[in-house]
């Protein structure tokens, strides 16, 4: 492959905190002011605040840092007495809630690496997974957890690795992206950054799962980090997100733009007090501005932010902060703070190229896959798969999948530009664009849309709109 530049693009905009970055050998950013790894990072906080309320789950247990440390480490020593060793991966199979963290940072206390497993996968997919990852201990649901003499490992360091999480297999079998405490760390420390997160303040509400790195990596980990209280949902049912918001005094809400439209078209949702919300954070699908401006609407005491990234980024690679999130709706916002972007072979025409990334946060490559390890991750930059656009400003528009996009008559349509104009029309809840074969052109651009609940839609219309 082509070599990018030596170092990455930058905008004239830089809406971020840049101290305490630097450049190391590796030609890589990284942060000087991170921990030694998860568990000095953890345990900073519990010596800080013990009593401190840590996890809630809803509807279950309450646990402090005090307890959740401990918890863990009995948990680290019942893996050591099931036969778990330094390095050892450990698969974890279970739902959102006080045991997925306890089971988590157990883990890591018996110097292990964390495998979680979406509960989503069928049975044939989970098999792939705990044996692909060579698990020597799963955690089941409906088992207790292993308990036995309190053990915490020592001697962890920056590069050692603490997870691999499997991607969302769209092409064979999911693939392990290896995750170092350094690539846990950066994302955590990004977080903070581009949100601006105060310490012993964030009340935070995880409604996504915890097996994606959304869940774990920039909700339950930044908030550990500034001792805050994550409260977890075991699942999503969007009256109990909105009584929940409102009986645990929540401040940070984070879903997928789909889930806010949903909760704030509830026809009792003014009902609630959502004033107490500070951040209101979204991504995975495009937003359009009208309903950015209903969410600063109806979330008035809240700063907003559209974040992008992969498993292979550990969650943030940009991010649209509140001041650009209605403006630059089509956008995901900038790099954030150590994040690298380039673009690969972009096209003369459109400006259009593969998406790179460089960062502390890009994982090590692929567990048991070194051809797509080298095929995925060139020169220490990561080949996303995306196709974006950059601009002078630093703004990155990501405006398709390289396998997506619709070759019509030798013209390149990108599905995620229609996607964003036909997600702005008042009737829509969801589109997808894909191609559709046509003898003479070779492909057309199709789109399966979902109205909005109550809503009709005239094809016609749409198109002409």
């Amino acid at each position: 492959m082509e070599q990018v530049s030596k170092e990455g693009r930058r905008g004239r905009i830089e809406p971020f905190p840049a101290t305490e970055i630097g450049r190391s050998a590796d030609g890589i950013l990284h942060y000087r002011n991170i921990h030694s790894s998860v568990l000095a990072m953890l345990e900073e906080t519990v010596t800080a605040v013990p009593e401190q309320e840590a996890v809630v789950e809803v509807g279950g247990n309450r646990l402090t840092y005090r307890q959740l440390w401990d918890g863990a480490a009995r948990v680290a020593g019942g893996l050591a007495s099931e036969g778990v060793h330094k390095g050892d991966r450990v698969a974890i199979r279970l739902g959102n809630g006080s045991d997925w963290c306890l089971a988590f940072f157990g883990t890591l206390m018996a110097g292990a690496v964390v495998v979680p497993v979406n509960t989503r996968l069928a049975d044939t997919e989970v098999d792939y997974v705990v044996s692909d990852s060579g698990a020597s201990y799963v955690f089941q649901e409906g088992q207790p957890l292993p308990e036995g003499s309190p053990t915490v490992a020592e001697g962890l360091g920056l590069s050692d690795l603490a997870a691999i999480f499997y991607t969302s297999g769209t092409t064979g079998f999911p693939k392990g992206a290896m995750m170092t405490h350094e690539n846990f760390l950066s994302n955590v420390e990004t977080c903070r950054r581009i949100m601006d997160l105060p310490h012993g303040e964030i009340r935070n509400l995880v409604s996504v799962p915890l097996f994606h790195v959304t869940g774990c990596n920039s909700q339950l980990l930044p908030t550990c980090r500034l001792a805050g209280t994550t409260v977890i949902m075991p699942a999503f049912e969007v009256q109990q997100l909105l009584r929940t918001t409102v009986e645990e005094r929540i401040n940070l809400l984070t879903s997928v733009p789909a889930i806010f439209w949903l909760a704030m078209n509830q026809e009792n949702f003014h009902d609630f007090d959502v004033s107490q919300v500070r951040w209101v954070t979204y991504g995975g699908a495009p937003t359009p501005p009208e309903q950015v401006a209903r969410m600063m609407e109806e979330f008035p005491n809240a700063r907003l932010g559209n974040g992008f990234g992969l498993t292979e980024t550990s969650s943030v690679a940009t991010f649209l902060p509140h001041e650009y999130a209605q403006e630059r709706a089509e956008t995901v916002g900038f790099a954030a703070p150590p994040v690298e972007l380039d673009l690969f072979e972009p096209d003369p025409t459109t400006g259009a190229g593969e998406l790179l990334i460089r960062a502390p946060n890009v994982v090590n490559g692929y567990w048991n896959k070194p051809d797509a390890t080298a095929e995925t991750f060139v020169d220490g930059w990561l080949h996303t798969g995306d196709v974006a656009r950059l601009d002078d400003d630093g703004f990155c528009q990501i405006v398709d999948r390289i396998k997506d996009m619709v070759n019509r008559g030798g013209e390149n349509v990108y599905c995620v530009e229609v996607e964003n104009a036909l997600a702005g029309h008042p009737s829509v809840f969801e589109v997808a664009v894909v191609g559709v074969p046509d003898p003479m052109m070779g492909e057309k651009v199709g789109a399966v849309v979902v109205p909005r609940p109550g809503a009709t839609i005239d094809s016609t219309e749409l198109v002409q709109s």
